[in-house]
């Protein structure tokens, strides 16, 4: 279905999700990526893997949905990357591990796998940036392509620094955020020693504030974005573009039994990619990306165990 001139790279960590009676194969970058090739994108995921038996099962995944391998690393001393998940009193506990495969990513390798496509659009995220080998690669890469530049800003506790912040903003076109991320920003970026309150929000619940669109615009303007995606859960999402009013879709939720949010702004990140690569209007992208996500909200998991998930959606969206 995708031609290699719009293919979409997703360059960033693939791990294992490790709650001790169970692992499950995650990674946010990883999980866009097998939802576009659920989808017939056929992404090209950049990564690295460890020589082990998380290695195997995440090899395993690549192969479940059919991915292309040419951008798969594999290292021979550090294990793949792995996040201790403690469950406790209703609430999960994240250990992100120091020093995995997916810090270790090569750029010459990278840059050979994504000279092969050509592509449309580079998906990054902060995780993979944390050390100095992940985080030159991705740079060499965001040299190397004129490509839209999609980021996806994960902004863990402890793993993300401003600086870090700072330097993808400048490097992206399409920013995605959930609320409390930006919130965060506003805080870094928008604050002002006027007297008016036109660039702070205390909260950005209503998306319809006037000051909220201003703060957003600074934002915009500041690094040069060309559109700001802000993610609000079961009330949907709202894009903030460069040169067009704000567009807002509502979730329409009622019909979903919540199992669990996991995964879901990463559900959301592959249908918005997916819809734009197709040429599908923007109101339509942010509804279609708003229903998939809240879908995913329906299942155990980022994503489906059973890849038939996916063919009621791809009946209805991709028929033409």
């Amino acid at each position: 279905m995708f031609a290699d001139s719009k293919t979409i790279v997703v360059f960033g960590e693939a791990l294992v999700d490790d709650f001790l009676s169970e692992q499950v194969v995650g990674g946010a970058p990883f999980n866009v990526a097998r939802h576009l090739a659920a989808f017939g994108a056929a992404p090209l995921m950049i990564t690295r893997i460890g020589s082990d038996a998380n290695g195997v099962t995440v090899r395993a995944e690549f192969a479940r949905y059919g991915m292309r391998e040419e951008g798969l690393q594999v290292d021979a001393v550090a294990p793949t990357g792995r996040v201790i998940v403690e469950r406790g009193d209703g609430t999960h506990r994240f250990i992100i591990l120091p020093d995995q495969a997916y810090d270790h990513i090569e750029a010459g390798a990278a840059l050979a796998a994504m000279a092969r496509c050509a592509p449309a659009t580079l998906y990054f995220g902060t995780l993979a940036q944390r050390a100095s080998a992940s985080s030159d690669a991705l740079s060499q890469l965001l040299a190397a392509t004129p490509a839209r530049r999609f980021l996806d800003l994960n902004m863990r506790d402890g793993q993300v620094t401003e600086r870090c912040v700072f330097t993808s903003l400048h490097h992206a076109d399409v920013v995605k955020v959930n609320e409390d991320e930006l919130r965060e920003l506003f805080n870094w970026y928008t604050n002002t020693n006027s007297n008016t309150n036109a660039h702070t929000l205390a909260s950005p619940a209503d998306m319809a504030d006037e000051h909220l669109h201003a703060a957003c615009a600074t934002l915009i303007g500041i690094f040069g974005l060309t559109g700001l995606i802000v993610t609000l859960g079961e009330r949907g999402a709202a894009y903030f573009g460069a040169d067009r009013p704000p567009v807002h879709a509502n979730a329409n939720t009622s019909a979903v039994d919540v199992v669990d949010t996991v995964g879901a702004g990463d559900a959301f990140s592959a249908i918005f990619l997916l819809g734009s690569a197709l040429g599908w209007p923007l109101d339509t992208i942010l509804s279609r990306a708003n229903q998939f996500a809240a879908a995913i909200c329906g299942i155990a998991g980022a994503v489906p165990a059973d890849t038939a998930f996916y063919e009621p959606w791809m009946t209805r969206w991709l028929a033409d």
